[in-house]
């Protein structure tokens, strides 16, 4: 978990891959939000959640999709509803080990970065329901 903390303040490298850039911003956008970055990359074996929030009293799952491609679709409808059933069974295994019945949501931060030019970043809250 330090490893990650210390790579949220780090200078963002273009040798990173992608995706990692793309959580890195979203993380910091977060936090510029007012949320509190619990944990990155949660992982079980149900599934991944790219980030754990908190934004008050609400727990929130972030799943971050990112795409160096301005035409096409936009990277949030990437999540699919194999991937939102996915992403629930991995909060439900968060919340099982470190949480006591929190309001939860789940959100998803679109990243559009194209190359030589600064991250667009799109945060839809409440981007789908839990799939129980």
């Amino acid at each position: 978990m330090i490893h990650w903390l210390k790579n949220l303040f780090a200078p963002i490298s273009k040798r990173m891959p992608l995706g990692k850039r793309g959580e890195l911003v979203a993380a910091r956008h977060l936090e510029r939000m007012g949320h509190k970055v619990l944990m990155h990359n949660y992982r079980t074996r149900g599934g991944e959640i790219d980030i754990v929030a908190r934004e008050g009293d609400v727990l929130v799952f972030v799943e971050v999709k990112t795409s160096e491609s301005v035409d096409g679709p936009a990277p949030h409808q990437r999540v699919t509803q194999h991937k939102q059933h996915r992403l629930t069974r991995a909060a439900k295994s968060y919340i099982s080990h470190y949480e006591k019945r929190p309001a939860c949501r789940f959100d998803v931060v679109s990243i559009v970065w194209a190359k030589g030019r600064p991250p667009v970043i799109e945060h839809i809250r409440n981007a789908f329901a839990p799939t129980y």
